[in-house]
This record gives structure tokens, sequence and C-alpha cells, in this order.
């Protein structure tokens, strides 16, 4: 699907079916997404220029991502998608500045786009220029970057009161309640993971954006090319320190089953302690010797019974003593 965004903000799809064999002087920006080849050729037609493929786009390399050519500007940045689901994702989105007009190509719906589109309407009509609108554009993803980092404070806090909470200090937890939580905490690791890639693959995006004569001969997208690397500069660290937080909580969580799985054993080993004396006791009176006074004697049962319950009571009695119960 190919749309077009006018001067005016005005929407247009440009089919590839049309006989369009040129495009309007007012269009300042057309967003390619999930294009067919047929669809790229057609605006590659429509500009006179070759865009950036799928493959193209999925090339770790610097140079591949990029770079310019004749006097056109291409940059492919890794943004974060799906980030409200259990299943966060990044997708490789290029933005190409073709002299006044902006191209961008994806592959996927991030939600930055769509806020973008929505309020597109309040940018001023003296900044609905290409540069312009990709500087606008890059601080909605960047505000979006955020927002899912913000979000995922809350539920990373939610997280850690289910760890150190009176629920994690009950006797009675739920089955697999903190191998659950360590479940959610790799999945937030994981969106954060992805985040910080996203920040790293934006600051170098910028950084060369903000070099290029299309920025440089404009000032007040310098000013706002600073901005935007104070904001993911801030946003890297930001997302670092949750990331720290994460593997406190994850050793947390372990340190905390293998303090409960030692306290079973525990339980375990000195209930064994306890019931040896009064086996060693059965196990003498259970010998088949015709020689043992108790046996005929009429108190020899009770006395023997006596026996095993101090035996048992005095080792207990002992280990609370000690503080190991």
């Amino acid at each position: 699907m190919i749309k077009a965004y006018r001067s005016n903000c005005e929407a247009i799809s440009l089919s590839a079916d049309h006989k369009v064999t040129q495009i309007s002087d007012d269009i300042v920006w057309i967003d390619l997404i999930n294009p067919s080849r047929a669809e790229e050729m057609h605006v590659e037609s429509l500009l006179g220029m070759e865009l950036p493929t799928r493959e193209d786009m999925k090339d770790i390399e610097p140079s591949s991502r990029l770079y310019m050519e004749d006097g056109n500007v291409f940059m492919t940045g890794s943004l974060v998608w799906n980030a409200d689901s259990r299943d966060p994702r990044l997708t490789d989105v290029a933005f190409v500045l073709a002299g006044k007009r902006l191209v961008t190509i994806r592959y996927a719906e991030p939600k930055s786009f769509n806020l973008f589109i929505a309020a597109i309407t309040r940018v001023p009509h003296e900044m609905r220029s290409g540069t312009a609108l990709l500087m606008k554009l890059l601080e909605t993803i960047v505000d979006r970057t955020a927002e899912i980092l913000e979000n995922s404070v809350v539920r990373i806090d939610t997280v850690a009161a289910g760890i150190f909470g009176d629920q994690a200090r009950s006797k009675r937890k739920a089955p697999r309640y903190l191998e659950d939580k360590i479940a959610d905490i790799s999945a937030y690791h994981r969106l954060i993971s992805k985040v910080r890639d996203s920040l790293a693959s934006l600051s170098r995006l910028q950084s060369f954006l903000h070099a290029t004569p299309n920025v440089q001969q404009d000032k007040e997208a310098r000013e706002m090319g600073r901005s935007l690397s104070r904001d993911i500069q801030s946003l890297s660290e930001h997302a670092s320190f949750i990331s720290g937080n994460l593997t406190f909580l994850l050793d947390a969580a372990l340190g905390i089953i293998n303090v409960e799985q030692n306290a079973i054993i525990k339980i375990f080993s000195i209930a064994s302690v306890v019931f040896l004396p009064p086996t060693l006791v059965a196990s003498v009176y259970g010998m088949n010797f015709n020689v043992m006074p108790e046996l005929q004697w009429s108190y020899g049962y009770p006395l023997a019974v006596f026996v095993m319950l101090i035996s048992a009571i005095i080792p207990f009695i002992f280990f609370r003593w000690k503080g190991w119960l």
C-alpha cells in the first residue's frame, strides 16, 4: 500500500495500477506500507531513483543502512513493534529524503507512525517539508519509546511487589508462583533489550542525519536534532538502569527459590534426625532374642514407647535451642 500526504496534510493513495507518470509537487511524504515489488517500482519511476528493498534494509553494515547517493539521503532504523504484547519485535524502517520529500518504507505498523499520522495536522505549515516531517516523525518515535519504557517500569514494579510483597512471604502460594514471576521478568528483559537496540539504531541514524546538508542548512532542524540526540541518550541511560533492575529482580527471585528449597531440605533433614533415635529403640526391641527382660515385664511396652518419645523430643528441643528450627 502506498499513502501520500500533501503539504495541506491531505492523504491520498498512490496505486501501482493507476497510470500516474508524474508526482505532484505538493506531496511531501510518501509512506510505503508492506509494498509489493510492483509498488516499489512504481514509486521508483515517479521519483527517478532506486529505493532500498527489504533485503537491503536487513543488512547490518552501517554503510548499507546510512548513506547518501545523488544528493538523496538513505537511512534505515530499527523500531520497536508489538511492544504491548508478550512478543515484542524490532522492525526495520527506511527513511529517504528525496529532495524536499520524505519517503518511508516499512513492513510493519509501529504505533509511532499511527500517532504521527493522527497529529500531522498540528505540524506548522511552514514545517511541512520532507526534512521537517522526518524530524517530527523521529520525535514521535522517541516519545513512543519513552512511553514504552514508562509502561514497562510500572509493570516491573508490579512484578517486584509480587516477589517481595506479602504474597511472596505467604506460606501458601500458588503453584509455580515465583517461576511465573521469572517468566514475566524474562519477557520484560526481552522488551527492554529490544528498546535498547532500537535506541542505539536511532542514535546512529540521528548522528548521520544531523551531518547531512538537509539538516545543516535548516537552523530549526538542527535544534530539533540536538534535542532528539539528548532525548535518545537520556532514554538509553534509563533503559540501562531498567535492565539493571531486571537483573536484580531475576537474581532475587532465583535466590528466594533457592532459600525455599533449602528450607524444605532442612525440614526433611531434621525430621530424619528426630526420628532416628525412636527407630533405634524400636529396632532394639524388634530383635528376636529369647533373653530380653522387658519382653516379660508388664510395663515393658509403655516404657519402650516412652523412651521412643523422649528420644524424639530431646533432639527437637535441642534444634529449637540452637535456632535451627
